[in-house]
């Protein structure tokens, strides 16, 4: 068990810097506040994750350490928006379309919400810091 989380250690942060160094990269060409970097980062990374899954899943010979190090460290450092996204296309896929539907009402909704909280949370802690 711990080779494998020293494998996914390893792949979040090289998945890291990559998110890092690409998604600058990305914005700082742009003249925009839009996050283009972060969409393309979320859109890129699903695309990873659907292929390794696909691919791990035809090569049997691919090892646990390997799938760990790829699937869950690299692509889950890079952006954890492939793990919804792997989600919800296997909930549709299994034609579990309810499922899939809330799951993505809520990761989209309670997300924005947890957020929201976040910053008034953020606000009081800081008020409370500055006596306020």
């Amino acid at each position: 068990m711990r080779a494998i989380v020293a494998w996914v250690a390893l792949g979040s942060a090289a998945g890291g810097v990559c998110r890092f160094l690409i998604g600058m990269a990305i914005q700082q060409r742009i003249d925009t506040t839009f996050p283009l970097g972060t969409l393309v980062i979320n859109v890129t990374g699903s695309l990873l994750v659907g292929f390794l899954v696909r691919i791990a899943a035809g090569a049997p010979g691919l090892s646990v350490e390997n799938r760990a190090l790829l699937i869950t460290g690299f692509c889950g450092g890079y952006t954890t928006f492939s793990a919804y996204s792997l989600e919800t296309a296997t909930l549709i896929e299994d034609a579990a379309y309810g499922r899939a539907a809330l799951y993505i009402g809520g990761s989209s909704g309670l997300a924005l919400l947890g957020t929201f909280a976040g910053f008034a949370l953020a606000s009081v802690v800081l008020a409370a810091v500055r006596g306020e």
